[in-house]
């Protein structure tokens, strides 16, 4: 059983995923970091507006003007939150259509672009060897 574990776990694909997991979970705290110290802000100093302290107070023992005390003081529907993760979620869609587009292109580009070691087709290698063929019989 270790062994069939030991193949499972080193298998490339596995390997890869988890990279592709740890790498995402970084870009994950660098795009809530650009929306929470560089694009609300902004959002903020244009309308006025800091979505994180929009909350609902679900009973009537919340008073407190600011989402963490009011956390403390009972049970609040904090939408605020939800509208950052929203826009969270937009950034990183946005970025992630971008990059697989990039992609997309480069691969493009790369099949599109002749290729000096690759044989030639079969079709060509048969036409040639026609052609020689013909060239001596008529000599």
């Amino acid at each position: 059983m270790l062994k069939e574990f030991k193949e499972f776990a080193l298998k490339g694909n596995v390997v890869d995923l988890a990279i592709g997991v740890v790498i995402g979970a970084a870009f994950g705290k660098i795009v809530d970091s650009l929306v929470g110290d560089v694009i609300m802000p902004f959002i903020g100093a244009l309308g006025g507006v800091d979505f994180s302290n929009y909350f609902i107070g679900l009973n009537s023992a919340v008073t407190a003007p600011v989402l963490v005390e009011a956390k403390k003081q009972g049970a609040v529907l904090a939408y605020g939150s939800f509208i950052t993760v929203a826009i969270n979620f937009i950034i990183i869609a946005a970025v992630l259509f971008m990059v697989v587009k990039l992609i997309n292109r480069l691969k493009r580009q790369q099949a599109a672009a002749p290729q000096p070691d690759a044989p030639p087709p079969q079709d060509v290698v048969l036409l040639g060897e026609i052609r020689d063929l013909l060239r001596q019989k008529t000599v």
